[in-house]
């Protein structure tokens, strides 16, 4: 790994650690986009350039989620009985989200993962509902939600928490318990994801040096170098930012990533 290289991973490591624990997202939303231009302009191939981003953004989650949820747990803010009723279907989808996303294009992945994004910010910034759902009604339904959240987030290589956080404050979840049950359950969407990307590539002869699969483990180590420490920086900023800062900093950065990845893949059609 050369040096500049190596600045670079880490710079962006300490930035998704941050977001990380302060959104309890794992960092992906900013770390797809910058791996598509980092293996870009290492010369990937061009079928791999995506693929590749998403499978390493979930492999540098499964050490941030440990960090970030780590810290969140000493503040009492995480809801362990949802973590437990979704894990399930958080592994379910979370491999199946990875065979998907090996047979989508890369066009078509930049354009979904751009327009998902856009969706997500809206809904974060509209008037939110006050009324929580009842605790039966999260019991039936939180297997369902977890196959769907597993799902997307390995399509698109993030933690869940873009989902996560949305849904379990539709339950009726304080948005400060929300984000530190989203940070711990990014590690089974990360765990189950990683492993996927990694099978999925293993008949592959042509891919990059270094490479584990559809994981480019370079990269890895660079980001999880500076994400793990910088996490529990973020979920202390959380505890003390308000609720509706919190929430227009999340529809923001959103918002950005999306329009950004739209762009780049609509300029392609």
């Amino acid at each position: 790994m050369m040096i500049p290289e190596l600045w670079l991973l880490l710079f962006f490591g300490a930035f998704a650690g941050v977001l990380s624990g302060l959104l309890g997202i794992g960092g992906g939303i900013v770390i797809v986009p910058f791996l598509v231009w980092h293996f870009t302009a290492l010369g990937f191939q061009e079928d791999l350039i995506m693929i590749m981003a998403v499978g390493t953004s979930l492999a540098t989650i499964l050490f941030t989620a440990l960090s970030s949820s780590w810290a969140h747990h000493q503040r009492g803010m995480i809801d362990w009985s949802t973590v437990k009723r979704l894990s399930p279907g958080l592994l379910i989808g979370s491999s199946f989200g990875a065979v998907a996303a090996n047979l989508l294009p890369t066009l078509w992945f930049k354009i979904i993962f751009g327009g998902f994004l856009l969706i997500v910010a809206y809904r974060m910034v509209r008037k939110p509902q006050r009324e929580s759902l009842k605790e039966t009604h999260q019991r039936q339904h939180q297997g369902h939600q977890g196959i769907a959240i597993g799902g997307l987030s390995a399509l698109l290589g993030i933690g869940g928490g873009t989902l996560s956080v949305p849904y379990l404050m539709h339950c009726g979840i304080p948005v400060h318990r929300a984000i530190g049950t989203s940070a711990a359950l990014g590690f089974p969407i990360a765990l189950a994801g990683s492993a996927t990307y990694v099978a999925l590539g293993l008949d592959r002869i042509t891919l990059p040096p270094g490479s584990l699969g559809l994981i480019y483990l370079p990269a890895v180590l660079g980001i999880s170098l500076t994400s793990v420490p910088f996490a529990p920086l973020g979920a202390a900023l959380a505890h003390r930012w308000p609720t509706k800062r919190l929430g227009s900093l999340f529809a923001i950065l959103l918002a950005f990533g999306g329009m950004k990845l739209l762009y780049q893949g609509l300029q392609r059609l």
